[in-house]
């Protein structure tokens, strides 16, 4: 998809994909994780999601990647932070606090830049991708994360009824996407709720991507 189209969407605060709420699907994933205090979680393609402070709230680093600078800029005034900004390879930095975003391309965005993290939740970064540029997408996330634990919030709607984004990501296409490195687990499904239930009717679906280790020895040897 091309990058204007959402430079286009933030400029315009065309930004119906904005939840004015927590997702309440990431509650319940955060306590069936059990991530350490301090623990540090990537968000990508992050907007200006309200899900990042409720994580800091939880105790965790947040660190994401957005396109939309103005996105970032939103998202750190309305956490009260004034970030610093730096240069890092290809991206900027915004940080302050526990909360970390590279601005950019995200396929520009390489491991040794992002640094560890201890978990990938993705709510809104899938989804927002048409169907040419998933397989690259999930590819790279796995790459830069080092096949990090995710959480991935995807939607199942008939397509035929929107024109996405947000797109639908029936349960076959993301066990086709990750199922080669992590055990795919159905964790919770709920009808679609929020701005998107007037457009569509359907189901939000929480999955947890934990690392096979089979995977991991055969990707090493």
């Amino acid at each position: 998809m091309d990058p204007d189209f959402w430079h286009g969407k933030w400029r315009d605060n065309q930004i119906a994909f904005h939840e004015p709420q927590v997702n309440g699907l990431l509650r319940d994933v955060l306590d069936r994780l059990a991530l350490e205090s301090g623990a540090r979680v990537f968000l990508p393609l992050c907007g200006k999601t309200l899900d990042i402070g409720y994580l800091c709230a939880r105790g965790l680093e947040v660190v994401g990647a957005e396109l939309s600078e103005t996105a970032v800029a939103q998202l750190f005034k309305d956490l009260d932070l004034v970030p610093e900004i730096l240069t890092v390879g290809a991206m900027r930095l915004f940080r302050a606090g526990p909360v970390s975003v590279f601005v950019g391309d995200f396929f520009a965005l390489d491991r040794d830049s992002l640094g560890p993290v201890d978990a990938v939740y993705d709510r809104a970064a899938l989804v927002a991708l048409p169907p040419d540029m998933r397989a690259r997408y999930a590819e790279h996330l796995v790459a830069v994360t080092s096949s990090a634990q995710q959480t991935l919030i995807s939607l199942e709607y008939d397509q035929s009824t929107m024109n996405g984004p947000p797109f639908s990501v029936p349960e076959a296409e993301v066990r086709t996407l990750y199922g080669d490195r992590y055990r795919v687990t159905l964790f919770d499904t709920r009808p679609i709720s929020g701005a998107l239930a007037s457009r569509c009717s359907g189901s939000e679906v929480a999955w947890l991507l934990a690392r096979d280790p089979s995977a991991a020895s055969e990707s090493s040897a």
